[in-house]
């Protein structure tokens, strides 16, 4: 595999750059003295942002793109073997690599390289290890899959002592990778159009896990099923968090403000309770806030600080984010794209000021869809009203014909009020006529939802 050499820097060039996680390491390179440019198939806020740095942008999906000037190339999972570009790489013999290679490869230079995985909450988490790490002015170069408020973005460029990155397991990426101090948030299945089940999954966590030094230390939540597979014989410490009394790092004495926000005792070994106040809702965020906890005592912030950095903390876009307000309805937009995530939304929703809960839901991929039909009605049971968009294919195209009624038929079983309106259009003039004041509105999924609470917003 080809390797950086940071001393040495090259014209490297990234199929794909306004993704969110390749625009960081770009800007990352760029910021080392590399030549960078790349493309992507249309302009977007990030891929301004990078041309305003001095990075060459180039638009659509071109051969003419890969010049003989570029040394290195850099391709996300999404690149397929037709792409142009990338049969242009290959016949112009240019070395190349995929993100999670060279994300791995950038861990290397960091003093305490840190690693956030789990099938859900790792942009969450990472948010808000990131606004301790801040708090505690350690200087931490981040790289986040979402935009968070406080440095204006997805990433920050800091000094060479901590680096933080999210870790997908979606194609074993994360095994490419080189943490000191790896967390994992929960497993479960996910993915089902690359590992097999459940055990595929969890021996791919098992193997992230063993990439950790004996010097460092692994995170992990004590309520996975029979954790101790995933860490036994590790040479590394291991730290337990959850909400089992038996776990290295637990709450006792929850109390949720009238946003669904919690405050509770962190208990922890070997010392006293420590109180914790957050300002995001919800028990999942109870979850998050103590493995951030376990961190900051790893890396040795003090805890008075690490609580103001997890109460400052207020979210990340597309994670139970404050829309506005339309006519009186409140409009919330969540990443929730998964029967436990929405399960977690809709829970902390229930506890939010309101008439009836409305869910809009756009599911993602058909592979998916498909896997978790009934895991997919029985968490939307929990919101009043069900609107249900069309599928987003993302990666995928529709073989195996299925559509977002499935779910409503599933709905309706469970005795839901549910709707399948499968555009856009339709499904904002339904909400215009139908939400009333003091209802609650989400829209959520992992595709382009957020545009119907926006839409209604400027209507």
């Amino acid at each position: 595999m080809y390797q950086i050499d940071f001393k040495h820097p090259v014209h490297i060039y990234f199929v794909g750059i306004g993704g969110i996680s390749m625009s960081g390491l770009a800007e990352i390179l760029h910021d080392a003295g590399f030549t960078v440019s790349g493309s992507d198939w249309k302009e977007s806020p990030i891929t301004k942002h990078l041309e305003e740095k001095g990075i060459k942008v180039s638009y659509g999906e071109d051969a003419s793109h890969v010049t003989d000037d570029i040394e290195v190339a850099v391709l996300t999972s999404a690149v397929r073997d037709s792409n142009l570009e990338f049969q242009a790489i290959l016949a112009k013999g240019i070395p190349y690599m995929m993100r999670a290679e060279l994300l791995g490869q950038l861990m290397l230079n960091y003093q305490t390289s840190i690693a956030i995985s789990g099938t859900h909450g790792k942009t969450t988490t990472t948010s808000m290890v990131s606004q301790v790490l801040l708090e505690a002015d350690t200087d931490p170069t981040l790289t986040i899959g979402g935009i968070l408020k406080s440095i204006g973005g997805n990433l920050r460029i800091g000094g060479h002592d901590i680096f933080v990155t999210e870790a997908c397991e979606y194609t074993n990426s994360f095994l490419s990778f080189f943490p000191k101090i790896g967390l994992i948030l929960n497993i479960e299945e996910d993915h089902l159009d690359f590992f097999k089940d459940i055990n595929d999954i969890r021996q791919s966590f098992r193997k992230f896990a063993e990439l950790i030094p004996a010097d460092g230390a692994l995170i992990i939540n004590g309520e996975i099923p029979n954790w101790q597979e995933i860490a036994k014989d590790l040479p590394c410490k291991v730290v337990t968090f959850g909400f089992g009394e038996d776990l290295d790092y637990h709450p006792a004495d929850i109390h949720y403000d009238t946003l669904a926000c919690a405050s509770f005792d962190a208990i922890t070994p070997g010392q006293a309770p420590f109180a914790l106040k957050l300002s995001v809702p919800g028990n999942h965020n109870v979850s998050n806030a103590l493995a951030t906890l376990a961190l900051a005592d790893l890396v040795g912030i003090d805890r008075q600080t690490a609580a103001q950095g997890l109460l400052h903390f207020t979210g990340t876009d597309r994670r139970f984010e404050y829309k506005g307000q339309k006519d009186g309805i409140t409009i919330i937009d969540d990443y929730a794209h998964h029967p436990t995530e929405i399960t977690a939304t809709l829970t902390a929703a229930q506890s939010y000021p309101h008439q009836n809960l409305w869910c809009v839901f756009q599911p993602h991929t058909y592979t998916r869809t498909q896997a978790f039909l009934k895991e997919f009605a029985q968490a939307l049971s929990l919101a009043d009203k069900v609107v249900l968009a069309d599928i987003y294919a993302a990666r995928e195209v529709n073989t195996i014909g299925i559509t977002s009624q499935a779910i409503a038929d599933e709905l309706q079983k469970l005795g839901k009020e549910c709707y399948y309106l499968p555009s856009f259009e339709e499904i904002e003039k339904f909400l215009l006529k139908n939400c009333i004041n003091g209802d609650l509105l989400i829209t959520m999924g992992a595709g382009d939802v957020h545009k119907i609470g926006e839409n209604l917003l400027q209507n």
